[in-house]
């Protein structure tokens, strides 16, 4: 089994709410990292500009380039095939992050240690979605079986060119892409 994320680009406004209940489940600072992202792009030339947003975390990949680069173990691949991290074993190396392409492991730096999304697992052990799922106003995100999340979205496509290629690590992430979003002259835009 491999669970993984369903994000519908063309529903997703960038309001950052996915964001900021993530940070605050993981209690982070709002200064700090981000264990899931919304990026926004443009792409285009005036008058014919297009705007998109894409929320990432981390991708929880077939095959983990953070896992593979740990060099304690504190990074590993649990039974229901998320990606999990150990902070015990952790030794701050920052390694897990030279390597990831998604940029998922980041490090806290008030609390000197490496934290990445984990999917929501205590939520998910006690039966409910992770928080990004549940606090997206727009139901742009979707948590589940990889296998029943394809059957589901059929249309939905495994990467866009703002993202590293699917074949590097094989992320367990589909996105329902805007025509924009499919599109290669994008630009990172800060708002």
């Amino acid at each position: 089994m491999s669970l993984g994320f369903y994000v519908n680009v063309q529903r997703c406004i960038g309001c950052k709410t996915c964001q900021v209940a993530c940070k605050d489940r993981h209690n982070l600072q709002t200064a700090g990292p981000r264990t899931r992202r919304v990026e926004t792009f443009e792409c285009g030339a005036y008058p014919d500009v297009a705007m998109f947003h894409v929320s990432v975390s981390c991708n929880h990949c077939e095959k983990p380039a953070c896992v593979a680069g740990c060099p304690t173990g504190a990074m590993f691949k649990s039974d229901d095939g998320t990606v999990q991290h150990v902070d015990d074993r952790c030794v701050v190396c920052r390694n897990c992050m030279i390597v990831c392409p998604y940029g998922a492991p980041q490090l806290d730096e008030a609390e000197n240690m490496i934290v990445k999304c984990d999917a929501c697992k205590a939520l998910r052990e006690d039966g409910r979605n992770p928080v990004c799922v549940d606090a997206c106003p727009m139901r742009a995100i979707e948590f589940g079986d990889m296998d029943e999340l394809r059957a589901k979205h059929g249309d939905a496509a495994s990467e866009v060119p703002v993202l590293p290629s699917a074949g590097i690590t094989g992320p367990n992430l589909l996105l329902d892409p805007t025509p924009a979003s499919l599109r290669d002259d994008f630009n990172r835009v800060e708002l």
